[in-house]
């Protein structure tokens, strides 16, 4: 039976790919050891014969995604030793810009997306919009009618919208599908069933900046999605007693309209903060945080803040009535500012 081989030139060249990633990771140890590498370290050794001999088989438009042990594969894929090297050290001339490491290696112009594509380092963009039903009211009972928007403004990197009007709600979805980042829409479920005017030929209103719904001089209502429909109610009803609230819409909650809401609170010196999240650390909290540090000395009273129970939102019609802001609890809490003596 004759053997099956390979050109010796061909063989040469896989010995050499194979010398490469060995001494390349031994040389990865060795620092790993000195502490000039750090995080995790997921080595190669003697496993170098598996990764030329499968990558060797891929055509040069063919995307890789590898596992965390992946230093074999950028090599062998043609990102540079000192490139995937300078990643190790965390350096801006790494191959994922010194913000993936040893797991997250990758190169956009050598097709090369590292462990489980997780990390770009800023070489792709990801264009995604995702809308999601939010809040509640509609009698869903626990798993359907919470507020967990704050859960992806707390995270860089995404933006986060959440929709109070007919117009806002189509015009945020085009600037989301335009935006070249992650963007996460937030759409009240109370709010689906609304009707209202939509002008098709009026430009867009910028989609992360807060918008002031009403004017007015004593308290600040602070509010996003199905909650501002309701801050506007408690303000009719303030009106009527002589109390003249106005009203901001956050509209984007990340980025936060830093700038609209300190406004609005130099305007008023008070704010009151209405969220269907939960109190503990709900957006409002992080809301409140802000005027605290940027606008302390403007303030008249505490800024207070109206948000859900701390229990899981009940079924039953009257118990989530309870547990939810309303118009009277909003009302209730502004008259408490305003007559406050601080």
């Amino acid at each position: 039976m004759t053997p099956v081989g390979i050109p010796a030139a061909e063989a040469l060249a896989v010995l050499r790919a194979m010398l490469l990633i060995r001494r390349f990771e031994e040389r990865c140890a060795e620092l790993y050891t000195l502490q000039k590498i750090r995080g995790f370290l997921h080595l190669y050794i003697g496993e170098e014969a598996v990764v030329v001999g499968a990558m060797r088989a891929l055509e040069d438009d063919d995307a890789v995604v590898a596992a965390y042990r992946e230093h074999g594969h950028a090599l062998q894929r043609g990102v540079s030793p000192a490139a995937a090297m300078a990643e190790m050290y965390g350096k801006a001339t790494g191959c994922a810009l010194g913000r993936g490491g040893s797991m997250h290696l990758f190169c956009a112009e050598r097709r090369f997306y590292g462990g489980y594509a997780i990390v770009a380092g800023g070489q792709f963009t990801i264009p995604l919009v995702v809308r999601m039903a939010t809040g509640g009211g509609r009698q869903l009972a626990a798993q359907h009618s919470h507020s967990l928007e704050n859960w992806y403004a707390h995270v860089p990197g995404l933006k986060a919208l959440a929709p109070a009007t007919v117009q806002d709600a189509r015009d945020m979805l085009l600037a989301g599908l335009d935006d070249p980042d992650p963007v996460v829409v937030f759409e009240h479920q109370y709010l689906y069933p609304m009707e209202g005017e939509l002008d098709d030929e009026a430009p867009p209103a910028a989609p992360f900046r807060a918008e002031v719904r009403r004017a007015g001089r004593d308290v600040s209502l602070i509010a996003h999605g199905g909650s501002v429909p309701k801050a506007l109610a408690a303000a009719e009803q303030l009106a009527g007693r002589g109390v003249e609230a106005e009203v901001l819409d956050l509209r984007c909650l990340r980025p936060l309209d830093e700038g609209a809401i300190l406004a609005t609170v130099r305007r008023t010196h008070r704010a009151v903060l209405v969220d269907e999240g939960w109190r503990s650390g709900s957006l409002a909290a992080e809301v409140s945080a802000r005027i605290m540090e940027g606008a302390f000395y403007e303030l008249d009273a505490p800024v207070a803040r109206v948000c859900s129970a701390e229990v899981p939102i009940p079924y039953a019609r009257h118990l989530e009535e309870a547990a939810l802001p309303q118009v009277p609890r909003i009302v209730s809490a502004v008259e408490r500012t305003v007559r406050r003596d601080v």
